[in-house]
């Protein structure tokens, strides 16, 4: 009897191991298709490595509700949630400059769809001299493959990406974006029982207009009181588009320039690379000049935009689609007194657009000669061209809006002056415990 019961064992055991092999693998292919699926990026957005880790990410806030909820900010679709996160990922290239200089000067270009512009920015950024020392942050407006593909290439410093999570191009059907039942043109609400509010001249709003001072305010709210990188930065920050030519001393000017602002000219808020007008290469003085702050290589410190955040309002109410000229005709005006900036005798940047409102790359093609632009660059262009003895002649009767200019039009639209004055709150209220989390 005892051989006999000897002989069944064995078999029972390699059955019951058999199940444990069948249940483990089992387990094992369903764990991978919930990491598959969770970690699936939309279509929209390219794979890299540093990439590999964006499903683990949350929005910085105490309680991950807290920004929609609190906010009551529009529904965000797939590709928005998506790029919100895609905005903690770290710098790339921190293994070739694992370290910034101590007095470096953070470089911000903000972009939308113009790639042959792009391209020719990056090119003479990467000649700039002090370039690796610095952090260079893009930040799209919408997300466009061809436009990330540039900023992969970059390999001359440090660089990071942030996405406008509720930029009107990331959604397609519902507002910011077009909504099906938005009036449109000269649409009377009453009438055609369509949303959206016209503005000062009877025009109802398109997002594509829209979409350039909504990206402006969204990124210097987050550049400044958003990320990571910057939330110790005191000193100043440069802001550059995708149609501004680099100069290689522009970085050295630029340190130098903010270096002298407290000690030459108190008064001024700014410091410049470039003359207000756009079409000036500078009057090759013997001195510094003080004038209007321009919209070309533009750099302030984190006091200066304490200052301009706290005119959101003036900034979101005023009816001017172009954030520069609601800067110029209200929010500089409010300060009570002349808003100077301060620039060397030469330029160290030029505006080499040849159109604007994220015209470039459409069907009648790139808004570039030949593909490439012809901006001479001197000798006197690649070193420091700027003379701490110098003294500063202040531009009197400067050009600009006279009061009562009410502006252009194309903000007339409540819903994106409420979304305006949300972006200048989100990184600024307090976590309740009253929200609950998305995980609890």
């Amino acid at each position: 009897m005892a051989a006999n019961c000897k002989n069944p064992r064995p078999k029972a055991g390699a059955y019951r191991r058999f199940l444990s092999l069948v249940f483990v693998t089992l387990v094992g292919v369903l764990l991978l298709v919930v990491l598959l699926g969770t970690n699936s990026v939309s279509n929209f957005v390219s794979r890299s490595p540093i990439e590999s880790s964006v499903k683990d990410l949350r929005p910085r806030y105490n309680n991950s509700s807290d920004y929609r909820l609190i906010l009551n900010l529009p529904k965000q679709s797939g590709l928005s949630i998506q790029l919100e996160k895609l905005n903690q990922l770290r710098p790339r290239n921190t293994d070739l400059y694992p370290k910034l200089a101590k007095n470096h000067i953070t470089i911000v270009l903000y972009v939308h769809n113009r790639p042959q512009y792009f391209k020719v920015v990056v090119e003479s950024l990467s000649k700039v001299v002090g370039i690796s020392e610095t952090l260079l942050i893009v930040s799209h407006d919408g997300y466009f493959e061809e436009m990330n593909k540039i900023v992969e290439g970059i390999k001359f410093c440090q660089v990071k990406q942030i996405f406008a999570p509720y930029s009107p191009h990331v959604f397609p059907d519902s507002f910011p974006g077009v909504s099906p039942n938005d009036c449109k043109d000269k649409d009377d609400a009453a009438k055609k029982h369509c949303v959206g509010n016209p503005d000062q001249y009877g025009n109802h709003r398109s997002p594509k207009i829209v979409s350039l001072k909504h990206h402006w305010w969204w990124m210097m709210n987050t550049v400044w009181d958003g990320l990571k990188e910057t939330e110790g930065h005191t000193g100043h920050i440069l802001f550059i588009e995708e149609d501004h030519f680099i100069f290689p001393n522009a970085y050295r000017n630029l340190q130098k320039l903010a270096t002298l602002k407290p000690k030459i000219c108190p008064d001024c808020y700014a410091a410049n690379l470039a003359p207000s007008d756009v079409n000036s290469r500078g009057e090759n003085w013997d001195s510094f000049i003080a004038e209007r702050m321009g919209n070309v290589g533009y750099s302030f410190n984190r006091t200066v935009w304490r200052k301009i955040h706290t005119k959101a309002r003036e900034f979101c109410l005023f009816d001017e689609y172009n954030w520069d000229i609601t800067m110029w005709a209200t929010v500089y005006p409010s300060f009570g007194h002349p808003v100077y900036t301060l620039r060397g005798p030469k330029t160290s940047a030029v505006h080499f657009g040849k159109c604007g409102l994220h015209q470039g790359h459409g069907d009648k093609g790139a808004c570039i000669d030949n593909g490439a632009v012809n901006i001479a660059v001197e000798d006197v262009d690649k070193v420091v061209n700027i003379n701490s003895k110098w003294e500063v002649r202040f531009s009197e009767n400067q050009p600009g809006y006279k009061a009562g200019f009410k502006g252009w039009g194309g903000w007339g639209d409540e819903r994106d002056r409420a979304l305006c004055l949300k972006f200048a709150e989100m990184h600024h209220f307090k976590s309740t415990d009253s929200v609950p989390s998305s995980d609890d």
